[in-house]
C-alpha cells in the first residue's frame, strides 16, 4: 500500500506536482487563448460564464497552486502537491462508486505515449469489479482540425483505453497513438453508442478532448489536467467535469504507476 506521504514525495521527485515541466509562458498563452474563446485550448468546453485572463489565473492558482502573480511571467510553473493528493482521493471515489454500482465506462487519451499505462491498469480493474468498459466505434475514421490542417485519424482501443492513430498504424510493438486535444473523439464514440442503442457511459475517465468533450454533453467525467490545461478546471468549476487532477503530463510513463496503485487502493479496487 502506498502512504499519502510516499506518493506526495513520488510526485514531488517525479516532477508530476512542485515544479513541473511545463513552462509560465505556455500556461499564461493558455489562459490568453482560451479567454479569447480559441478551439485550440477549449477541449469541447463551451464555457457559461465569461472567463477574462485575470479570472483564469486566479481559477488556476485555486485549483493547480500556480502563481496568481500576473506579474510572474517566465520560469517553470508549480503544482501543488497537496491539491494533487485531495483531487486524486475525488478521483478515487467516483471510480469506487461506478464499480460499486457496476456502471458502464468508457476511458480515453490524448496522451497515448504518456499515460496509456495509467488507463489501461484502471480498465483492468474496473473491468474486473463488474464494470462494463465500453470499446465501441472501433477503427472509425475522424477528420480533426490541427494547426497544420485536418489530420485523418482513426480510432483504436488498447487494453480497453481509447485513442487515435494515424492511418496505417496499427498493432504491438508500434507506434501507441497519436497525441491530441480533441473532443471530436469522444463525440464520435458517444454518437456511435447513441446510433446503436448501447449503453452509455455512466463514467468517462481520461484526459484532454475526453473529459471535456463528454462533460460537456452532460456525462460524468474525471481526469487530470496540467497548468497549461484550463478547460479541465473551468469545466470543473462550472460543473461539468466531476473532477480534475491538476498533474503533469509529460513524465515518464512509468512515473504515473504508482498512482494507479494509490486511487486503485483508495477505492477498493486493488487487485
Amino acid at each position: 500500500m502506498l502512504s499519502t506521504g510516499a506518493l506526495r514525495a513520488h510526485l514531488l521527485a517525479a516532477g508530476l506536482a512542485g515544479p513541473v515541466a511545463t513552462s509560465r509562458e505556455d500556461s499564461l498563452r493558455s489562459y490568453r487563448l482560451f479567454a479569447a474563446r480559441d478551439p485550440r485550448v477549449m477541449l469541447g468546453i463551451d464555457p457559461g460564464w465569461a472567463w477574462n485572463e485575470r479570472e483564469l489565473l486566479s481559477l488556476m492558482a485555486d485549483r493547480c497552486g500556480v502563481s496568481r502573480d500576473p506579474g510572474q511571467v517566465t520560469g517553470t510553473d508549480v503544482i501543488d502537491p497537496e491539491r494533487t493528493l485531495s483531487a486524486l482521493d475525488a478521483f478515487a471515489e467516483r471510480l469506487r462508486v461506478a464499480a460499486a454500482s457496476g456502471a458502464p465506462v468508457l476511458l480515453g487519451t490524448g496522451h497515448p505515449r504518456r499515460l496509456l499505462g495509467f488507463y489501461a491498469v484502471l480498465a483492468d480493474a474496473l473491468s474486473a469489479a463488474g464494470c462494463l468498459v465500453l470499446t465501441p466505434a472501433q477503427g472509425r475514421c475522424i477528420d480533426i482540425t490541427t494547426r497544420f490542417g485536418v489530420r485523418m485519424c482513426n480510432l483504436d482501443y488498447v487494453r480497453g483505453v481509447a485513442l487515435v492513430r494515424e492511418p496505417g498504424v496499427r498493432g504491438a510493438g508500434r507506434e501507441p497513438g497519436a497525441h491530441t486535444h480533441s473532443p471530436l473523439p469522444v463525440r464520435a464514440v458517444l454518437e456511435t453508442l447513441a446510433e446503436s442503442g448501447g449503453p452509455l457511459p455512466g463514467l468517462v475517465v481520461g484526459d484532454h478532448g475526453w473529459v471535456c468533450g463528454a462533460g460537456q454533453l452532460g456525462i460524468e467525467a474525471i481526469g487530470p489536467g496540467g497548468t497549461d490545461d484550463p478547460a479541465l478546471f473551468v469545466g470543473e468549476a462550472e460543473g461539468r467535469v466531476s473532477v480534475a487532477v491538476p498533474l503533469a503530463d509529460t513524465a515518464r510513463p512509468s512515473s504515473y504507476l504508482p498512482l494507479t496503485r494509490y486511487v486503485l487502493n483508495r477505492a477498493c479496487l486493488s487487485q
